[in-house]
């Protein structure tokens, strides 16, 4: 960045003053507006590390010149000047700067990232990032955030993707698993998140055309992340837990998306059935049958799409193998979803129905267990109530990986809950359905 900039100052406000004054000047030609852009990077790039020392002091600079007159007058100059900037940039406190500004202001207008996927930004973050994590942590988090949100809201171009080396998989997979003993570390999120939307690029690139795409890839682009897990899977376990305690906490309903995506790919690759250790697997049932409870009528996508990943989930992995984890909590969840209980989700869907029939076939369901006569009893009953539900062969699923690759949510919906409305409407017959002896249906084994 070659603009020189030279202010005495004295204390933190005289800083803020100063900024101010910048962005708020008039211009009135395009080289008017680089010279406040070049004031405004170079000024708040000298004084960074005096002034500017947390993320929440980067996010206030970049919003002064989000609700600055320059800004106002000059919206699409602006942000394509501050693209190109970070095509070019080179030093890190004025990429930080930059990438600040673009996240803040994508996150408002979506036409931000669109831009930036226009402008050949997507390999550019692909080099920043893998060539700057030891210039700035925070700069790389950045970054990362920034090609999270500009890959979620759109397709990626196929050239792109191509770009993607197995080291740069491998190497956000070595991040996660290096903060293996601290799970709240602020790398985990935005490294997962990244890992999470690429897997979703790369499924809906070969099974979903973009409407100028009429066919799809005649030579199969390779699924990085699915590859790396399959070739490596005992390096990288960390990844998996992570995405299981990612499952359990989100509400959002897009991210809980991503992440069944991954799972259902995970659970119908065979190279892939058995990465998740057994005690997770049990955690991640646990999971799953607490949120397709309780989902609302109105989550219907949501939920045929938890039951597509619950049959490969069931059938292919350790859970297959005896003694079988909540068999007797899964026929009563399946039963209750396909209408013959309490009326949980009034009227079903015959996509829901036809999904809970292909769950129930799977193999160990149906199975005699060394249960008490009791529980055989019950047992029968869901097996029995589950077998009248009339449709066509639940076998039937080719379509399902595309329907996976195919759903999708705004970022920042958050999927609706029935807990309340189930718990202050069932009463006493509650411990009668419950997805465990004594235990709330919303609450996922060991914890609270």
């Amino acid at each position: 960045m070659e603009f020189e900039v030279s202010y005495t100052l004295d204390d933190e406000q005289q800083f803020w003053d100063e900024l101010e004054d910048i962005v708020s000047v008039q211009c009135q030609s395009h080289e008017l507006i680089d010279n406040a852009l070049r004031s405004y990077l170079a000024f708040t790039t000298n004084y960074k590390k005096e002034y500017i020392q947390t993320d929440y002091d980067i996010a206030r600079c970049s919003y002064r010149l989000l609700a600055s007159a320059l800004f106002a007058a000059n919206k699409d100059y602006v942000r394509r000047q501050l693209v190109y900037s970070l095509l070019q940039e080179d030093s890190p406190d004025t990429l930080h700067l930059i990438a600040a500004f673009l996240l803040c202001d994508g996150r408002q207008n979506e036409g931000t990232f669109e831009m930036m996927n226009e402008e050949g930004a997507f390999p550019r973050l692909l080099e920043l990032i893998q060539g700057r994590k030891d210039d700035d942590a925070g700069l790389h988090r950045m970054l990362l955030m920034l090609l999270y949100e500009m890959s979620r809201i759109q397709r990626l171009r196929i050239e792109d993707l191509i770009l993607i080396e197995d080291e740069f998989i491998t190497f956000l997979f070595q991040i996660i698993e290096d903060l293996a003993g601290d799970v709240n570390d602020p790398y985990h999120y935005p490294v997962i998140s990244v890992l999470l939307i690429l897997n979703e690029q790369y499924m809906v690139c070969a099974h979903d055309p973009s409407p100028g795409q009429s066919l799809l890839p005649t030579i199969p682009l390779t699924n990085k992340v699915i590859k790396i897990i399959a070739t490596h899977g005992p390096v990288y376990k960390s990844f998996g837990q992570n995405i299981i305690l990612l499952l359990n906490r989100e509400s959002e309903t897009s991210l809980q998306l991503l992440i069944l995506k991954l799972l259902y790919l995970l659970f119908t690759s065979p190279p892939t059935y058995e990465y998740f250790y057994t005690n997770d697997l049990h955690v991640l049932l646990d999971i799953i049958l607490r949120n397709l409870l309780d989902l609302p009528p109105s989550s219907s996508a949501l939920r045929h799409t938890y039951l597509r990943v619950l049959y490969p989930f069931l059938a292919h992995t350790q859970l297959k193998n005896p003694p079988h984890y909540k068999r007797e909590d899964v026929l009563r969840l399946l039963s209750v979803m396909a209408g013959n209980s309490m009326g949980h989700f009034g009227a079903v869907d015959e996509t829901t129905k036809r999904l809970v029939r292909r769950c129930a076939k799977v193999s160990w369901l149906n199975e005699e267990s060394s249960d008490s006569d009791g529980d055989k009893r019950s047992s029968t009953k869901h097996k029995q109530k589950l077998l009248s539900v009339s449709m066509p062969s639940a076998m039937e699923s080719s379509l399902s990986v595309v329907e996976v690759a195919a759903q999708k949510s705004k970022p920042g919906v958050k999927t609706p809950s029935r807990e309340k409305d189930w718990v202050a409407t069932l009463g006493d017959e509650l411990h009668t359905t419950s997805l465990g002896q004594g235990n709330s249906p919303f609450e996922v084994e060991g914890e609270a």
